[in-house]
């Protein structure tokens, strides 16, 4: 079952990035604590949204899709980033991942978005077959930048 998250689900959702964080090698990299997520997902003006996978059986939230509108300057409409997309390694193979991902398709298609994206590390090769079989093609003629920490910093105070 997929269910859109709600406030008391923050720390289920922290538990999961954690996991998917350690998954991923990078647990030293995940600092976002439980009242930044809830200020980010059930805020004033959220800035992100949640969908949990629950096992039918046990009830146990097995997996998340967090997820923000981004705005295509060609298309002229929204669409979705999926910025996580993680199911507990015990429960894969159920459905949960694509259950997930058909909830999300469900909203661009219902809301007039045109496009579905998200990242995924290049040595991930269960996660890319994955999502080949569905249909999702990799965007190999762009590379992702990012900023962050000193050198953010420093462009940042460039402007002074």
């Amino acid at each position: 079952m997929i269910r859109s998250a709600t406030p008391a689900d923050v720390p289920v959702i922290h538990t999961l990035i954690r996991e998917l964080a350690e998954y991923e090698k990078a647990a030293h990299e995940a600092r976002a604590t439980e009242e930044q997520l809830r200020e980010a997902l059930f805020g004033e003006r959220p800035a992100a949204f949640a969908h949990l996978a629950v096992d039918d059986e046990s009830g146990e939230c097995v997996g998340f899709a967090l997820w923000f509108l981004n705005f295509s300057t060609w298309r002229g409409v929204h669409g979705v980033y999926l910025e996580d997309l993680f199911v507990r390694p015990s429960a894969r193979g159920g459905g949960h991942g694509r259950a997930l991902l058909t909830e999300l398709a469900r909203i661009c298609v219902r809301r007039g978005y045109e496009r579905l994206e998200w990242s995924v590390l290049n040595w991930n090769s269960p996660a890319i077959g994955f999502y080949e079989a569905l249909g999702a093609r990799p965007q190999d003629e762009w590379t992702v930048y990012r900023l962050t920490d000193g050198a953010l910093a420093e462009l940042g105070r460039s402007a002074d």
